[in-house]
């Protein structure tokens, strides 16, 4: 009976040993189980952080890249337009020319067909942008005012009284100014002729 026992108690101490290193394999296995899942979690979670950081530079660099572009590309455009831009012409000077008596304006006999003596008054001032052009004008005055009396003189009533008469005397006196400051200072100078103030009667 007893060995019996013995043996039951041996043999159940076995199996007890058995089913001890049963579960200790089992618990190992475990134990390696979670350890490879940890290390398989941490690989991933390691790969994940890399992959956010890649795309975080990237994204950096093309925000950057194209905030660049922006910057730089106004700063050439305003550059170019800086280039582009025309210098501002100097400010306009203004000359009376008066005749050599000093009077502010020509006055002048024109004929006309009805045998009748009609008279012309004319107010004239040059437009020019340069102070050399300026003194000249005055320089050469009596000059200028020769050739503007002649010019006056030689225009008829009818002429004058047309719609385009008056432009094309103010053309043909501008012509005649030019002449004259292309001969003493070898450039035109005068931009524009205009008559201030105009009386035929």
């Amino acid at each position: 009976m007893l060995y019996y026992a013995l043996d039951g108690d041996l043999t159940h101490g076995a199996g007890m040993t058995g089913s001890l290193l049963v579960r200790q394999e089992m618990a190992e296995e475990n134990t390696e189980t979670v350890a490879d899942d940890a290390a398989e979690g941490g690989k991933k979670s390691g790969k994940m952080k890399l992959i956010l950081i890649i795309v975080g530079v990237l994204l950096i660099a093309v925000i950057g890249g194209v905030g660049a572009m922006f910057m730089l590309g106004g700063s050439d455009d305003e550059a170019v337009s800086a280039e582009v831009e025309p210098a501002k012409p100097a400010q306009a000077l203004y000359t009376k020319i008066r005749t050599l008596e000093g009077s502010p304006y020509f006055t002048v006999a024109v004929p006309s067909k009805d045998d009748r003596t009609h008279y012309m008054q004319i107010y004239v001032e040059t437009k020019s942008r340069d102070d050399e052009v300026v003194a000249a004008l005055t320089k050469h005055m009596p000059k200028i005012v020769s050739n503007l009396n002649r010019l006056f003189s030689s225009q008829s009533f009818e002429e004058m009284r047309a719609v385009n008469g008056k432009q094309m005397m103010r053309e043909a006196a501008l012509k005649e100014i030019q002449i004259v400051m292309q001969a003493k200072i070898g450039k035109p100078g005068v931009e524009k002729v205009l008559f201030t103030g105009f009386i035929m009667q």
